[in-house]
């Protein structure tokens, strides 16, 4: 088999006009672009609303795109968990199409280690930039993207050799364990179950074995303890695309199961927050059920509106996104999308006031953004890892 680029600029790839005639889900990269939009520009102008309309629920959805400072949970982290789940409904299609050209089990894991070890550079490169090259004790190792890629090597070998019951008995025991070791492994000076942000084991474990910076001082929520229950995303991701994918299966009937799956764990959630909080600084065994729930149900709502039901057109906004996830999070970071709007468009909305400016702004760089993209969506252009 011959060897393919592990960095490819691919120029064949699907439009949405293409997807519709083939068997490849329009949900799948609609939801994926949804949710790196929420990151990508959508994020900064829903912020940027608060106090500008003196309209408590435009108030309240402006405070759902702010992080809690520790205990709490708004829908802005919902955002990366649903990545890391979408990325694991990808997984049984793209291994189907790897095994179908006749990849051996040794050259898929292959790839998907070079890929992880790829998206934790790339990572690595996003959260130090400017990169300290003389100072490496200012690195911070925990990345967005190094998480993305470590919890798809790890799906990817579970999916290669155990069936879908023994992988969920895999995602339930990492659960318990991690929820076993936050409560009955002491933590020097603060004792056993401390959930403060100076006491809690999560914390304690990174500043005494993870090298380098931390985000926080001393903790990191991208540090080595909290990728276990991450990874229970992804693996409960790539169950979900298991049941999109199986052909025996109507329509209907992965309907429900989505929504069922979905609800379930929503309930677990609710009782596991009880006695382990939901929330996302620590990734808690109840947060990861909460939001698998969610992104069951996210799913399951997509796939209804534009699978099912065939209402497509408003999907090609997301799409456009979806399809080039990668790139718009790399460059995003890079490029001062919202400077250039300020260039462009001030002119037009400076009337409004200086009060509404920033929200002004904030939607041009989201326009900007878009554009770019749909820009090497008509050409083709896809980068992928």
């Amino acid at each position: 088999m011959e060897s393919e680029p592990l960095i490819q600029l691919s120029t064949d790839s699907k439009t949405l006009g293409e997807l519709k005639t083939s068997k490849r889900l329009i949900s799948i990269d609609a939801l994926r672009g949804f949710d790196m939009l929420m990151i990508c520009g959508a994020d900064a102008f829903f912020k940027s609303l608060e106090g500008k309309t003196n309209l408590g629920w435009v108030d309240g959805l402006a405070q759902q795109f702010e992080h809690p400072e520790w205990v709490g949970f708004a829908f802005y982290d919902f955002i990366f968990p649903l990545f890391l789940f979408v990325a694991g409904v990808s997984i049984p299609f793209s291994l189907a199409k790897a095994m179908e050209g006749k990849a051996s089990k040794k050259e898929i894991y292959r790839k998907a280690f070079v890929r992880m070890l790829i998206l934790i550079g790339l990572g690595m490169l996003d959260k130090n930039a400017p990169f300290p090259f003389f100072d490496w004790e200012q690195i911070r190792l925990g990345s967005v993207l190094g998480r993305i890629g470590i919890a798809g090597f790890v799906t990817v070998v579970l999916y290669l050799n155990f069936d879908s019951v023994k992988r969920l008995m895999i995602v339930g025991g990492i659960l318990l364990l991690y929820y076993a070791a936050v409560f009955l492994v002491p933590v020097p000076g603060f004792g056993a179950g401390d959930l403060s942000f100076e006491g809690n084991l999560v914390g304690w474990f990174d500043r005494t074995f993870l090298p380098g910076r931390l985000l926080q001082g001393q903790f990191d929520e991208l540090g080595i303890l909290t990728t276990f229950p991450a990874i229970c995303l992804t693996i409960l991701g790539c169950f979900a695309g298991e049941i999109l994918k199986k052909s025996t299966l109507s329509e209907s009937q992965k309907l429900k199961q989505l929504v069922v799956v979905g609800l379930v764990c929503v309930a677990i959630a609710l009782v596991w927050n009880m006695h382990f909080p939901i929330f996302k600084r620590m990734w808690t065994s109840s947060f990861i059920m909460l939001t698998s729930g969610l992104a069951f149900l996210s799913l399951a709502m997509f796939y209804l509106v534009i699978d099912i039901l065939k209402f497509q057109k408003w999907a090609f906004f997301f799409v456009v996104v979806g399809m080039n996830s990668l790139t718009i999070y790399m460059i995003y970071r890079f490029v001062n999308f919202r400077h250039t709007s300020r260039l462009l468009f001030e002119g037009l909305y400076k009337p409004l006031g200086e009060n509404w400016m920033p929200v002004m702004e904030s939607l041009g760089a989201l326009a900007l953004v878009w554009l770019f993209l749909y820009f090497l969506y008509r050409k083709k252009i896809f980068f992928k890892v």
